[in-house]
Formats: C-alpha cells, structure tokens, sequence
C-alpha cells in the first residue's frame, strides 16, 4: 500500500497545522513498512533517513542498551533524521509486530518548503524532546 491513512497522520501533532488536502498530500509520500517482534527498526548510531508513524503495535526506545521508553499507536520519531541524515541517537525496536509509515528527507523537503509552517512545528517538536532528554525525561 502506497501512502499513509490520514487517520493516521492526523494523530501526529506535527502535522496538526495541515488541512485535509494538504494532509492527503503529505500521506502520499510516506510508504508501509512492517516490523516483526524482536526486530530492529533503526539502531542507534546508524545513518538516520527516516522518519517514523506508528500505525499499530508497540516499539522499545533504548540508548546505550537501557530503555528509555515505549512507543505505541500514533507517535513517532526520527524528526531529526529528516532534518540532517545524521546519526540515530536511540534504537527502536519492535516490542510486538508493529505496522508503521515511513517518509524520507527527499520526499519530505518539497513539501516543507510548500508549507514553511511544517518546518516551524518540527523544530518545536525537536525543542520539546532535547529539553525532556536534558532533563532526564524521555
């Protein structure tokens, strides 16, 4: 299946600016991807080029092999990935089978630069999750 549900997009606060048509738009530019139980979605220190819905399932957050945290149905990471394809600063890994949608920096730029307001809620995003991990919360 090509493209993300907007169900789906809906429930990421980054994109909460977007209107139904813009929303269709962007969810035609992520793909599908499946995960198994135990599989490793990105791993920390690998060259990020993705960013990340969770569709359905859940996915353990780990640095330096502790875990951080659990994400589930509706969130998502890899902000930073789409930004500057550095490198992955927690590994995600699948915690049961999880269905997720991604979107890469090459399908994700165009779109940014047609609404410059996306840009502006990534980098609050960005800002909310570098003061939680600062602080000690992840």
């Amino acid at each position: 299946m090509a493209g993300a549900p907007i169900d789906v997009l809906r429930q990421v606060p980054l994109f909460s600016s977007l209107d139904d048509g813009e929303l269709s738009r962007l969810a035609d530019r992520f793909r599908e991807r499946s995960f198994g139980e135990g599989e490793h979605v990105v791993e920390e220190g690998a060259t990020g080029t993705s960013f990340f819905v969770i569709a359905e399932g859940n996915a353990n957050v780990s640095v330096g092999g502790e875990q951080k945290g659990v994400l589930g149905t509706g969130d998502h990471f890899g902000e930073m990935a789409i930004m500057d394809e550095g490198v992955r600063s927690a590994s995600v890994t699948a915690a049961t089978d999880l269905r997720s949608y991604f979107l890469t920096p090459w399908e994700f730029r165009p779109f940014v630069e047609e609404h410059p307001e996306l840009a502006w809620k990534l980098l609050q995003s960005l800002a909310r999750r570098l003061r939680a991990a600062q602080s000690g919360d992840s």
